[in-house]
């Protein structure tokens, strides 16, 4: 690294431009950085849920998780397989060895649990495969409340709010939550039934047959070919009272003979309420890499719009947001990353007793931190509670290495006269050695970190990848800028150690203290 020195002491433009590139790559890259909470990971575990209504756990766990634990076994490279039976609901929680790729894992298990399929019992929900994954939390939860039915408050919130939100930049998937879905309730009386001779199977089929649009074959007409379909399926809910469940005796027994038919919702399986008045849930997610925090302001922005489409005594409310969250937490870390900075140049100052000195070595601090930056980008990384961590705790350590070359070529010129040129030039090359070895021993520290085999690891991985960059840079920036800025602001006669003022006071004690411990 003497070669490159001295070139950049010879040459201060081309030392400038090395950083000024580094630099305005990190400020070009800042604002496209995604700002969340945690890194993005893959975890190694794919989750299978399935719902059997109105059966107990004894059953679930016999007839629904064990036949599914049976079939997903069979897939490779699983680490831990376990179970969760509670009433009417299986939970299976597949844990795979952290070398499995997790894209084919999900597949295999998806192929696994359709294997078993006609093995479950009949009216289940069907088995629904997802992974871990730490973009599949909503980032903001909306309510949409008002002196209405729950189920007028979910068409109002699917028609005006849903949609509205859905067309966001960075939005994936809008989730309303809250209310049940509308269907049609027929109640079949059972004297009736009894009276006709019918069973409810009967009803069931005959709703089934004659609620359905099914293919009917096509026809040939010379050079045309025609695809028929059968139009079977009833549109309003007053027509299923007509439907025809069989015919005794030459007579048409219809449902409405069986029992009644109303408009109504499916099982309320879950309730949402906002101070007290009925309330819809939407729950929103983002779509993989998109900056939480932007992704956020734009449905904020949205929601004027969503407020005007509905009606006067339909409000939406924001009942949770993780920009509040990610915000605090970032600006907390910024202020420890600033504070942090100033302490460490006031360290420099107070030793150096120079201003020229602590310009120079504090420079390594923004040019190192900005121009990792451009790296983050770079690997995919976003600005995050460990991103942040990392540059929080390279401060102290990216100005190492410009103080170490910039008080060796001090010595130089204050101890043995040289000129600044020349001292820059010699005394980077005597440390540059040593300056190289102690970069790479922390790179060392810092960079295993990052392929830890363990969750931790994974977590950690954005860690140790933007320390060691900042790390790197500050190499650099030792090796160029700081020696051209010794030989373009470092003069002889800035501070002589053998005058007598630097033997008083404070000073003067660290000296007889420092030279004490040198006797022991």
């Amino acid at each position: 690294m003497y070669w490159l020195a001295e070139l950049c002491v010879r040459r201060p433009v081309f030392a400038l431009m090395i950083i000024a590139a580094l630099v305005v790559a990190g400020l070009a890259s800042f604002p496209q950085l995604g700002v969340d909470r945690f890194p993005s990971m893959d975890l190694p575990t794919i989750y299978v849920r399935t719902y059997y209504p109105g059966a107990a756990s004894q059953e679930v766990e016999s007839e629904v998780s064990q036949v599914i634990e049976d079939a997903v076994a069979t897939v490779a490279g699983i680490d831990e397989l376990r179970s969760i039976s509670s009433d009417g609901s299986s939970f299976v929680i597949v844990t795979f060895n952290l070398t499995r790729n997790l894209d084919a894992a999900v597949q295999d298990v998806r192929d696994a649990v359709a294997s078993v399929r006609n093995r479950l019992p009949p009216g289940i929900d069907p088995p629904v495969v997802q992974k871990q994954d730490t973009d599949s939390s909503p980032i903001i939860t909306l309510a949409v409340s008002g002196p209405r039915t729950a189920s007028e408050l979910y068409v109002l919130a699917d028609r005006y709010v849903k949609n509205v939100i859905e067309s966001a930049p960075g939005v994936g998937q809008v989730t309303i939550a809250g209310a049940a879905d509308r269907a049609v309730q027929v109640t079949i009386d059972a004297r009736r039934l009894a009276a006709h001779g019918l069973s409810i199977l009967q009803v069931r089929d005959a709703l089934a047959w004659q609620n359905a649009e099914v293919p009917g074959g096509r026809v040939d007409q010379g050079m045309r070919e025609r695809n028929l379909r059968t139009l079977g399926r009833v549109r309003h809910a007053r027509d299923f009272p007509d439907l025809v469940v069989a015919t005794v005796g030459g007579a048409a027994i219809r449902l409405s003979d069986l029992g009644t038919v109303h408009d109504a919702t499916k099982e309320i399986r879950t309730l949402a309420r906002l101070n007290g008045k009925p309330a819809v849930v939407l729950q929103v997610q983002r779509q993989s890499g998109e900056n939480t925090v932007k992704v956020i302001q734009g449905i904020k922005d949205r929601l004027p719009r969503c407020e005007a489409l509905l009606p006067d005594d339909v409000t939406v409310t924001v009942i949770q947001d993780q920009s509040r969250y990610i915000l605090a937490a970032l600006h907390e870390i910024e202020g420890h990353l600033i504070s942090g900075s100033l302490l460490a140049c006031l360290t420099v100052l107070v030793f150096m007793r120079s201003w020229r000195s602590t310009l120079i070595a504090a420079v390594a601090i923004p040019t190192s931190i900005i121009a990792t930056f451009a790296f983050m980008r770079a690997f995919g990384f976003t600005l995050n509670n460990v991103t942040m961590l990392a540059l929080v705790l390279m401060v102290g350590v990216v100005i190492d290495d410009a103080i170490v070359v910039l008080e060796n070529v001090f010595h130089y010129i204050e101890e043995q006269g040289m000129d600044p040129i020349r001292a820059s030039i010699e005394g980077t090359r005597e440390i540059g050695p040593a300056v190289l070895a102690t970069t790479l021993s922390l790179v060392i520290v810092f960079l295993p970190v990052s392929f830890l085999s363990s969750v931790t690891g994974r977590m950690l991985f954005e860690f140790g990848v933007t320390a060691t960059v900042a790390i790197m840079i500050s190499m650099l920036v030792s090796f160029t800028l700081t020696p051209m800025m010794c030989s373009q602001l470092l003069v002889k006669g800035m501070a002589n150690p053998s005058a007598p003022a630097s033997r008083r006071g404070w000073y003067g004690w660290l000296e007889a203290g420092y030279m004490a411990c040198l006797r022991l």
